[in-house]
């Protein structure tokens, strides 16, 4: 997970990001986003999570822990 936040700066289009950040805050916040996201746990971790549950994530914490709960 050490490559969260840098990944996750490249998937919403910044050049920073803080792990307290609204997900929707973010200009690139879109289907698109979640898409990417989707892929990328999949390839990088080897988990499968739905839009459903992504969306549910308010920030980037929240996302975080999703993908550390779904590892485990």
């Amino acid at each position: 997970m050490k490559d969260f936040e840098n990944d996750m700066c490249e998937i919403l289009e910044v050049d920073s990001l803080d792990l307290t950040d609204e997900l929707r805050s973010f200009d690139a916040w879109d289907s698109l986003a979640v898409l990417s996201i989707i892929s990328y746990c999949d390839t990088n971790y080897g988990i499968n999570i739905s839009a459903d549950t992504i969306n549910q994530c308010e920030t980037l914490q929240n996302l975080k822990d999703v993908i550390i709960n779904y590892r485990s």
